[in-house]
């Protein structure tokens, strides 16, 4: 144990949970205890319970149970020590370490990282108050950051001098040396490291400032736009990720964490109310990012062109999903905006970027897709290659034949060959086409109903009927589906080669609809088409009974008489074809 035990007992004594757990949670007193909401998982209804007397906690929801010291740990996600030392600085407590060389590298770290926030609160200051500041002051306003914006993320102003910070801030060269804050010149003089330059300070998930990003104002000479802290003993760029000090609490709640590139993206994204945004700094995600990222949620959604790097940057992805268990999904901006562009512009086009932010392979395969073409045999041949080559990198063999069908459906080849290359998993695919699926087969109302029966059986067969289909291929396929009672695997071996093919494409269609509108349209049209041939009918209870089916028709558009409707027709239509089927 590197802190004292006297220290930690002190502390202990002297914090209240109740306080403490109030900072995260509200609280109403019951009884001896006082009850919440818990914060560790998901409910309506506290039993999540606080006793000052015992200073101990339990939910009877999830059995989450500790001290204070335990709360901490949780909730902030630090070690033991950690939560020690954040809780010490809370209550203004002075620490005692006991002797060794654990000790001794943390009180020289405790050193540093103070050494960083006199630098963060000097910055910071010259930003608010200084008149050197002022256009700094006009850029941030201009970019929507306004002073409340640069309190809440402690930005700072760098003046255009030599070693106005170093002077004044009251720490020995060596100090600001070790943490990148100056350096000393040719001369031998001090000098800042960054000058005339906005800065975002960054912390590390504990919030413990540990280094700075600066950006130069327009119109300056200075040719690199950006500047960040390089690598010290308390700042590691892989292992760091700008605002996660200030998201993480939201990220574990919604289970979902959006990393971008930039610092005012991040801020962007808070300013829209969307705060579970992180950025990484200055360099690609890496495998440490995502070991932290996992510790806080399961879900990462890119807010940047991860395809940009290629297929190798593909394979690390699709290797971290697997072996941190993460869904990586990407969002897409509209007008190639960045997240900071939109914060200011269109907020509401940004929440919906991240609600309808794809899976990681699904974006790659759509935008491949999109880029294709299917006008020729030619071109819908190497659209399915193109296309393939991306699936082909999941080393998911069933993600792949799923996917494989997406493509078959949008290409129109037969589902069996491409997923036979999915099996394959083959980085150079050949696909080979054969006629065009007639569009009007892939897309019309009688697939769409056929689709919805193959993924939902149970939504629609109620009002399906074999009399309902006009296109003999859709009809076999749905008697054999229906044969089986939408067993998608049985359906396919008792399928004719042209039936089966149409159940593999529906079973990987993407439909978005009502099931009983289909089925109410798919009935009006049978019918429709079954009265039109019967212009010729003599016999009265016929004749009768057309008319009927007319007077059923306009019901099908009352809410209230529809389902009677749709059943009625469904007998009219079942004696009528079967008469000359």
């Amino acid at each position: 144990m590197a802190i004292s035990d006297d220290d930690i007992e002190r502390l202990r004594e002297t914090v209240s949970l109740v306080d403490v757990v109030q900072g995260y949670l509200p609280l109403r007193r019951v009884g001896r205890n006082w009850v919440g909401l818990c914060p560790f998982h998901a409910e309506k209804s506290g039993s999540f319970n606080v006793r000052e007397e015992t200073k101990r906690y339990r939910c009877f929801g999830c059995g989450a149970a500790g001290d204070v010291f335990k709360f901490v740990q949780e909730i902030e996600h630090l070690d033991f020590v950690g939560s020690i030392e954040h809780l010490a600085n809370k209550a203004g407590m002075t620490l005692t370490y006991t002797t060794g060389g654990q000790s001794k590298d943390r009180q020289h770290r405790k050193q540093l990282i103070e050494v960083m926030d006199k630098a963060v609160n000097w910055y910071h200051d010259r930003l608010l108050t200084s008149p050197d500041a002022r256009v700094a002051r006009d850029y941030l306003r201009d970019r929507g950051l306004s002073g409340d914006v640069a309190r809440q993320f402690k930005m700072g102003w760098a003046p255009d001098d030599w070693d106005a910070m170093s002077r004044e801030i009251g720490v020995s060269i060596d100090l600001l040396k070790e943490v990148g804050l100056a350096f000393v010149n040719k001369r031998g003089k001090s000098q800042d490291s960054f000058r005339a330059r906005v800065l975002f300070p960054i912390f590390t998930d504990a919030g413990d400032a540990v280094a700075f990003g600066g950006r130069i104002l327009p119109g300056s000479t200075d040719p690199a736009k950006y500047k960040n802290s390089s690598e010290t003993t308390i700042y590691a760029k892989s292992k760091t990720l700008y605002g996660l000090n200030w998201a993480k609490q939201d990220i574990v709640a919604a289970d979902e964490v959006i990393v971008c590139e930039g610092y005012t993206d991040v801020i962007g994204f808070h300013r829209s109310g969307i705060s579970r945004a992180v950025a990484t700094c200055g360099t690609a995600l890496t495998e440490e990012h995502v070991r932290l990222l996992k510790r806080f949620a399961n879900k990462v959604i890119l807010a940047f062109d991860a395809d940009a790097a290629g297929q190798g940057a593909a394979e690390r992805f699709y290797e971290w999903e697997s072996r941190y268990k993460l869904q990586v999904f990407v969002a897409k901006f509209p007008d190639g905006k960045d997240p900071g562009e939109l914060a200011m512009t269109n907020p509401e086009a940004l929440a919906a970027a991240i609600k309808d932010a794809k899976p990681f392979l699904g974006f790659r395969l759509q935008r491949t897709l999109d880029a294709g073409s299917i006008a020729s045999p030619e071109a819908r041949s190497r659209t399915a290659q193109q296309a393939m080559a991306v699936i082909n990198e999941h080393p998911d063999k069933n993600v792949r034949k799923i996917y494989a069908g997406e493509v078959a459906s949008h290409v129109g080849i037969p589902a069996v060959d491409l997923m036979q290359l999915a099996e394959r998993g083959s980085r150079k695919p050949e696909v080979r086409t054969g006629p065009t699926v007639d569009s009007s087969r892939r897309e019309n109302a009688e697939f769409v109903a056929l689709s919805i029966m193959v993924q939902d059986w149970n939504a629609i067969a109620t009002w399906m009927s074999e009399s309902l289909f006009s296109d003999d291929v859709y009809r076999r396929a749905y008697l054999a589906v229906a044969s089986v009672t939408g067993n998608i695997a049985s359906a396919l071996e008792v399928a004719d080669p042209e039936a089966r093919e149409v159940v593999e494409r529906a079973a990987v269609a993407d439909i978005d609809s009502d099931p009983f509108t289909e089925a109410k349209n798919l009935i009006s049209a049978a019918v429709r088409r079954e009265l039109s041939n019967r212009n010729r009918i003599t016999d009265p209870d016929e004749i009768r009974a057309d008319r009927d089916a007319r007077i059923l028709l306009e019901e099908l558009d009352n809410t209230t008489m529809a389902d009677a409707a749709a059943m009625e027709l469904l007998d009219w239509l079942g004696k009528r074809v079967g008469e000359h089927a």
